[in-house]
């Protein structure tokens, strides 16, 4: 066979892998048998060894990679991966459509989807070749797992038809049918080998494993649910899905649109009562709006977009029985009853422990030593006591009482008004605040110090040499090295990373400070309005409460972090052993044009959506602030500008501005 033998013959196998593939995982109508489908991959793979300038990479060989890397890169999503809110009452279903009808003054369509439990993952292609495949992360970033997903055969590495838009975002789920599931658990035991403990562990594991080969020996699955992209061919969601099956992609049969709440409704009890039929794990129904437009208009919170629902399936319950409670204290100081229990198989994991959140819900049980106890896991993964067989108490049985003192260092345990936990007040003292402070400080999503793990903090804290977070810029390899378990290499290593972590950005420094309910998400909005950590210690409550998402709550709990001495030396303690205490030049705003101006963005918009017309606000020194007040510059109006807004700024005499005119100040016309 010469060349051009060679080249049309990998062109033809190709085409038929690539349309067995489609058949099998789109259409579900497989056409030929698994032994032949092995033999075309077979010659495809011999041809392809023999003429390797011929093998592209979009080939379906290409699946099996080779690549090993010590670590996953970390791709930026283009378009943010949000979380969705959820519940499990049918009543907040019944509130999202009221919230959702009344922002957009109309019945609206919905789409209703089954909530896969597996691993979400972003896949982008590029002139319909699959460029990166991106898993969650933390929304905004996540791990480059490309070459494991290649593996995956219902995944298309090129797309079909040709009318796909040059650049596309898809949104799926990753997972193991069960019966895939049960036949590789049957292979590891029957290699002498542990079983998996469940389908959604095993597949978020397996698309992190280190080497692609293995991946492929797992018969891992994914259907999407999700299409972005700047030209998309329909405005309905469900179309899009629709038209995403004739690309190629797994689109499940399941997907239903349905036009009002009795049909979404319907469609839950259904699926609640079918789910355990399904060939593979799911916990719940997603509920979307149809229109793309009506998606726009209603936009997203911080964390998760107003247009959809997750409703979560009631979990598995298991009955087992309750040992002892031990007290557990956080680094915030937060006191947390756990329960010891009898081991128990529930939902796949044997479980031996059980949260009790708090003093309320140890009295809300009425819960006693010894007691038969019903357990269940919270969204399937923390387990917690739901209740108690009160049949099966002994007479003499001791309710349990929860502590006055802290565990771990003695001291009396306080609880504020209107809160649920108690805490220890004694922040710099006691011993499990110290060390979650400091883990959490050299944390990945924080300052990301590599080969300081649970131990050795432990191992620091122990022999004196960190008592507090800014000790650990003081460390020297001579003083590691004498540590048990620290060898010189590993010692060197960890000097390193703390010096790197130094030139951390500001956002994850102040995360990694550990403020009470200042989150990653909080955290970059503080970065986004305050250029130094100065600056936030400067702001008074007037000035946290007018920036969108920062609540009552978490402006107390800042400026009760900047009010303590302690905290104020640690953080002077930092800055002067070198860590970033402000944003980088990168990072600063594009001008000051609305420098010390706050401005309220309300109304429909043409020329950019409300998140861009936040950031330029952001970019050229101003602030956007959700509510109108005798503080706000003036109003950003676009079409059907919000009623009560303009009435209260003309009332308060505040100019109110449109689009262009805005751009034209900006000299982004």
């Amino acid at each position: 066979m010469n060349k051009k033998e060679a080249h049309d013959r990998i062109e033809q196998l190709k085409k038929e892998v690539n349309d067995h593939n489609y058949n099998y995982y789109v259409l579900n109508k497989p056409q030929i048998s698994d032994f032949q489908y092995d033999l075309i991959l077979k010659e495809l793979a011999d041809l392809e060894e023999k003429f390797p300038d011929l093998r592209s990479d979009d080939s379906p060989t290409r699946r099996v990679g080779s690549d090993l890397t010590r670590e996953f890169r970390q791709l930026k999503h283009k378009y943010p991966m949000l979380s969705l809110s959820n519940t499990y009452s049918e009543e907040e279903i019944y509130d999202f459509n009221k919230r959702v009808t009344g922002a957009l003054g109309r019945e609206v369509e919905y789409v209703c989807e089954l909530k896969y439990d597996g691993a979400s993952i972003s896949l982008t292609y590029r002139d319909g070749l699959l460029e990166s495949a991106v898993t969650r992360g933390d929304g905004e970033t996540g791990d480059d797992v490309t070459n494991n997903v290649r593996t995956i055969r219902s995944i298309p590495l090129r797309l079909r038809n040709y009318d796909y838009p040059a650049e596309l975002t898809v949104r799926g789920e990753i997972f193991l049918p069960l019966e895939g599931f049960r036949r590789l658990n049957e292979e590891l035991v029957k290699n002498g080998e542990q079983a998996f403990s469940n389908p959604r562990n095993t597949a978020a594991g397996t698309i992190k494993l280190q080497d692609p080969a293995i991946v492929a020996g797992r018969p891992l699955d994914c259907y999407i649910y999700n299409i972005l992209g700047e030209t998309l061919p329909h405005n309905k969601h469900y179309d899009n899905l629709q038209k995403a099956r004739e690309w190629g992609f797994r689109v499940p049969r399941e997907v239903s649109p349905c036009k009002g709440m009795p049909e979404v409704m319907d469609y839950i009890n259904h699926w609640d009562s079918k789910r355990k039929s399904l060939p593979f794990e799911i916990d719940g129904v997603v509920i979307k709006v149809n229109s793309i437009d009506d998606q726009e208009k209603l936009g997203y919170t911080a964390r998760s977009p107003r247009w959809a629902i997750a409703y979560k399936f009631k979990a598995e319950q298991a009955k087992t029985k309750l040992h002892s409670v031990d007290f557990q204290v956080g680094r915030t100081g937060t006191v947390t009853p756990v329960a010891n229990l009898e081991p128990v198989a529930l939902a796949g994991t044997v479980v031996k422990r059980a949260t009790l959140h708090n003093e309320a819900q140890i009295k809300l049980l009425n819960l006693h030593m010894n007691d038969t106890v019903f357990i269940e896991k919270g969204g399937e993964i923390i387990p917690k006591i739901v209740g108690v067989d009160i049949n099966e108490r002994a007479n003499d049985a001791k309710p349990v009482e929860f502590i006055a003192s802290c565990p771990e260092c003695g001291s009396p345990l306080r609880k504020l008004p209107g809160e649920a936990n108690h805490y220890c007040p004694n922040n710099y003292e006691c011993p499990p605040q110290i060390k979650g402070r400091i883990e959490h400080f050299i944390s990945r999503k924080a300052m990301d110090i590599d080969g300081l793990g649970e131990e050795t903090t432990d191992l620091l804290y122990r022999s004196g040499l960190v008592n507090d977070i800014a000790d650990l810029y003081t460390l020297k390899k001579e003083f590691l090295v004498d540590l048990e378990r620290l060898g010189e290499k590993s010692a060197f290593n960890i000097i390193n990373s703390i010096e790197k972590s130094k030139s951390a950005p500001f956002n994850r420094v102040l995360y990694a400070l550990g403020i009470r309910f200042v989150g990653e998400t909080v955290a970059k909005l503080l970065a986004s309005q305050f250029s130094s950590i100065d600056e936030l210690a400067r702001a008074g409550y007037d000035d946290l409460v007018s920036i969108p998402d920062i609540g009552e709550k978490i402006a107390d709990s800042i400026l009760n972090y900047f009010s303590s001495p302690n905290n104020r030396k640690v953080i002077e303690r930092l800055r002067k052993y070198g860590v970033n205490m402000e944003l980088r030049e990168s990072q600063k705003k594009e001008s000051a044009i609305l420098e010390g101006k706050s401005i309220v963005i309300s109304g429909e918009f043409t020329r950019h959506g409300r998140k861009e017309y936040r950031q330029i606000i952001e970019e050229n020194g101003g602030k956007n602030v959700s509510s109108v007040s005798s503080n706000t510059s003036f109003i950003l109006a676009g079409k059907n500008m919000g009623p009560v807004k303009r009435e209260r700024a003309e009332k308060l005499g505040i100019e109110i501005m449109g689009e262009d005119d805005f751009l034209k100040m900006l000299n982004k016309e």
